[in-house]
């Protein structure tokens, strides 16, 4: 049986990703690890693992029918985690929508007999992996984002790293 691994995640524009890119730059340069490529930049909202590829189209359809409230999302600080040892963008708040979207996925995911995480929702986007220790860094100005969807997205494990690919909005 073909598995394909899979998540729900914010997927940004390149419009997104260039502005992100803009207010990222300056405070990623201080940080020592391997910068991630910006195409694969995103949001994860729930992840899903190694999923059945035949059950992916039954998946995709009762992921459409959650309604997205859209929202904003203010990044403002560049994070270190030290189990990943990544660098993390990191937003102001979470917005009661996006704790609701996250939420609604969960419950599809559960009810879908998906084992889902079980830690507090931190979203964030990872801007390099491989990071050095470092002092939170503040961004010159908040980044601001707009969301009204979200993708469902696969990992593909390549000889030069993993890329992302969506495959439905």
């Amino acid at each position: 049986m073909n598995k394909k691994r899979l998540f729900f995640a914010l997927w940004p524009t390149d419009r997104q990703r260039d502005r992100l890119r803009d207010f990222i730059t300056p405070v990623a340069k201080l940080v020592e690890g391997r910068m991630i490529d910006r195409r694969n930049w995103h949001v994860t909202l729930s992840f899903i693992g190694d999923f059945e590829e035949a059950r992916v189209p039954e998946l995709s359809y009762k992921a459409r029918q959650i309604e997205v409230e859209p929202f904003h999302l203010r990044f403002n600080r560049l994070e270190f985690w030290a189990r990943p040892k990544v660098a993390a963008l990191m937003p102001v708040t979470i917005p009661p929508e996006l704790e609701r979207l996250h939420g609604a996925l969960t419950a599809l995911l559960q009810d879908d007999g998906v084992l889902t995480e079980d830690r507090a929702f931190r979203p964030h986007i990872t801007v390099v992996r491989q990071a050095r220790p470092f002092e939170t860094q503040r961004l010159a100005q908040q980044a601001d984002t707009e969301w009204s969807s979200f993708e469902l997205v696969e990992s593909v494990s390549q000889p030069g790293g993993v890329s992302y690919h969506p495959l439905e909005q």
